[in-house]
């Protein structure tokens, strides 16, 4: 017996043995609650006490609960939605997985323009995996946009082609299964719609919290929102390059924050950590709901009194998948200034959201953009073509 926790040799060795065998997704929370009952001391219990929300109390305005998420995003920087209606998170799973297993040939038929030149979508459709050492994943990116993406002239201004790539019409799979590729579309498109509702919900409630209702205005069109299906398989090799810098722990996806809303699934699947304090520590997994926090924009915009969590994904022995939905302001949104009228530091440098995501997205993306839509083509124009 460790005198000290108290807490048995065989306890410890059981939840080992346990930690292995739970790994199906209708198991893992199972583990989980044993866990916290066997170790209530433990460090992993700072992020038992985030909060859950209901979807309904969300989309409703139920005012009640913005004290619990201001003060959930200013301690953890996430909170979590459950109790969603006509949500079906084990079939999102089953879809998800069953994409990634089409044929290649299959799956390239979708690929953005950068990976597939002869394909006209920019911005949204298929990543086939990268293994860069700093990242090892497989993706696949929707809109909500059905109508035709805006055509654009190449003698309009950069910022004109973007604002259309911002619309750009979502692709399908088109994988000879005509059941799998409608339940496909249909499930991913209202799944979007759901986390769209709400990132809404949330902007409107820390807009309350913070005397600024007008903040919901910046997210009115919202374009460039997308919902990312992802694939991380098991590594096949290890490098150096997948070590974090901050305390070595093997990573498939390096300490960041993101930049405007995110609403997370992770299903049953552990391996998402965030910082709190000095230390990482496991996520809880968002299991048939969602997980949520604002980027470092949002964070700006709001006058720094909500945080944009840094977070990052441990490598783990087993094949992961998860799906961020990314909300963001409208493209002609004004993000020059915070809700008291600060210039942000966003504004330093440009006014409208297109305009820093135009910036942005180079940034974290080479090569996704033509190069007639990117910054370098603006300062070209500004300098008379020279």
């Amino acid at each position: 017996m460790n005198t000290k926790t108290g807490i048995s040799t065989t306890a410890v060795g059981l939840v080992l043995v346990l930690s292995l065998y739970f790994i199906q997704i209708t198991d893992i929370q199972i583990f989980n609650d044993l866990r916290q009952q066997l170790f209530p001391g433990s460090r992993l219990d700072h992020f038992h006490r985030v909060p859950t929300i209901s979807f309904s109390d969300l989309i409703n305005d139920d005012q009640t609960i913005d004290p619990k998420i201001l003060s959930s995003m200013q301690e953890f920087g996430f909170f979590y939605v459950t109790n969603v209606p006509d949500y079906n998170a084990i079939q999102e799973l089953t879809l998800l997985k069953h994409f990634f297993s089409l044929p290649d040939a299959t799956k390239m038929a979708l690929a953005v323009k950068k990976h597939e030149p002869k394909n006209s979508n920019i911005y949204r459709g298929y990543g086939p995996l990268v293994d860069s050492g700093t990242q090892h994943k497989e993706m696949f990116n929707i809109g909500r946009h059905e109508a035709p993406t805006p055509t654009y002239e190449q003698t309009d201004s950069p910022l004109d082609k973007l604002r259309a790539i911002s619309r750009e019409q979502s692709v399908w799979p088109k994988s000879g299964d005509g059941e799998f590729d409608g339940e496909f579309r249909k499930v991913f498109s209202e799944g979007l719609k759901i986390r769209m509702n709400i990132a809404r919900g949330v902007i409107r409630s820390i807009g309350r919290s913070l005397e600024a209702d007008h903040l919901i205005s910046r997210f009115t069109e919202s374009e460039f929102s997308t919902l990312g299906l992802r694939r991380y398989p098991t590594r096949t090799r290890r490098t150096e390059n997948m070590n974090s810098v901050y305390d070595g722990v093997a990573l498939s996806e390096l300490e960041h924050e993101d930049s405007t809303v995110t609403v997370l699934s992770t299903f049953n699947y552990t391996g998402l950590q965030a910082l709190y304090g000095e230390d990482y520590l496991d996520v809880p997994p968002s299991d048939d709901g969602f997980i949520v926090n604002i980027g470092t924009l949002v964070e700006d915009i709001t006058d720094k009194k909500i945080k944009a969590v840094r977070h990052r994904v441990k490598q783990v022995d087993f094949e992961r998948h998860s799906i961020p939905c990314f909300f963001n302001p409208s493209f002609d949104a004004d993000i020059s200034k915070s809700i008291s009228g600060r210039t942000t530091a966003a504004g330093e440098e440009t006014q409208l959201f297109g305009e820093w995501m135009r910036d942005y997205l180079p940034s974290v993306e080479p090569g996704l953009l033509d190069a007639d839509m990117t910054k370098e083509a603006v300062d070209d124009v500004d300098d008379g073509g020279h």
